[in-house]
């Protein structure tokens, strides 16, 4: 039997039929967009987020896009991305009419390093043609970003801090989710993330009033917030007056039906991934360049499980061989990409993102990952450095 990536298989055969349950109740009513549970599925994971308010929208790019539109952020404005990401991080940044400033990582977490942050913002400010607008720090991999030194950096310069928890939404630093540093979360629901639906989603989790309305219009074609429909003494649908440029970005109610049940047990797999984390990391430290380091106080969600190998590519052909699957994030910097080398304001020295994208490399992993079959990737790996 094949090895898979992710094994969502494992997953659906534990509440499979609760969520066959949910989908045909929204199959009944037939509220397919934007239906009652979708406020259930927001108010749930407020909750759990430990924030005010929590907004579902229709893909994690979209959540990221939704705040920098709330918090108006736009042209002229510089926004400081990671430079070892996904694109989407960096992508939706031009949509605003801003720009994406790279900024290098640190080595052992692959997150964004704050040393590199605050060389690039005076870099930045000393050039003069953007101004300093907001960071957008990512929990790569599933841990958090040291949002403690970020948010001392942003305080001190006056930005917005964006925590793009994608990979690590429920991940903590001292039991605080990135939410108690930053002006909002955003994360994505897409099937693979560690709280994922059977198809695209997103949400932002925030605790601002004034910025939740603002979000809810830029949602739905820029419609009037209830503050708008009062100033403008307008009482039609809100859709139908639009007082911002806006987007169509709502969760189906059908994915909404699917989060509530994968919510319900997301505290529990979160903490079945340590365990399987674990696993990997006393079998296979030592027997490559380095296997992943969380620290201190930290608790990922180990989207990923991400080790580093002299080989990386040999590697990878050795266990495909051998039925084991496996993926590279990401093996080219963003600094680097065709669509993206252009932006180079504020851009510093960013050999360690170039170093870690020729090493990175993936292993299978689940919170349903059985210690046999980890046993047998593991022992492949081993194989290949002998």
């Amino acid at each position: 039997m094949a090895i898979p990536f992710i094994d969502l298989g494992a997953q659906r055969e534990r509440i499979g039929a609760s969520i066959e349950d949910g989908i045909k109740k929204v199959l009944a009513h037939g509220a397919y967009i934007m239906g009652p549970e979708v406020r259930t599925f927001e108010a749930n994971l407020a909750q759990f987020a430990r924030s005010k308010h929590a907004l579902s929208c229709a893909n994690g790019t979209d959540a990221i896009e939704l705040v920098l539109l709330g918090l108006g952020v736009g042209k002229g404005d510089a926004v400081f991305v990671p430079a070892f990401t996904f694109v989407a991080t960096a992508e939706v940044v031009p949509m605003t009419g801003a720009e994406p400033v790279f900024v290098d990582i640190d080595p052992k977490t692959y997150n964004m390093d704050p040393v590199k942050l605050e060389a690039a913002i005076a870099a930045v400010k000393a050039e003069g043609r953007l101004k300093p607008a907001a960071v957008i720090a990512v929990d790569l991999f599933g841990q958090a970003a040291d949002y403690p030194a970020i948010s001392k950096i942003t305080q001190a310069y006056g930005l917005f801090l964006i925590a793009d928890s994608a990979q690590g939404f429920g991940c903590t630093i001292d039991g605080k989710q990135p939410l108690e540093w930053a002006h909002a979360t955003s994360t994505s629901f897409y099937p693979a993330k560690p709280l994922g639906c059977y198809g695209d989603g997103g949400a932002v989790v925030l605790n601002d009033d004034a910025l939740l309305e603002r979000l809810i219009s830029f949602r739905v074609h820029g419609g009037a917030t209830p503050t708008d429909a009062a100033t403008m003494n307008y009482v039609h649908e809100a859709k139908y007056l639009n007082v911002r440029i806006g987007m169509n970005s709502r969760l189906d109610t059908i994915q909404a039906a699917v989060l509530i049940e994968k919510l319900a047990i997301f505290a529990e797999e979160i903490a079945l991934r340590q365990t399987v984390a674990g696993r990997y990391n006393e079998a296979l430290d030592g027997f490559v360049s380095s296997v992943p380091y969380v620290k201190d106080g930290y608790v990922s969600t180990w989207a990923q499980y991400t080790i580093e190998h002299e080989n990386r590519d040999g590697l990878q052909v050795f266990l495909r061989e051998k039925g084991i699957p496996t993926a590279v994030y990401y093996p080219i910097p963003l600094h680097q990409q065709p669509g993206y080398n252009m932006f180079t304001s504020g851009t510093g020295d960013l050999g360690v993102s170039e170093a870690k994208a020729k090493t990175v490399i993936s292993l299978p992993f689940s919170p349903y990952l059985t210690a046999e079959t980890q046993a047998e990737i593991v022992a492949a790996v081993k194989a290949f450095r002998a």
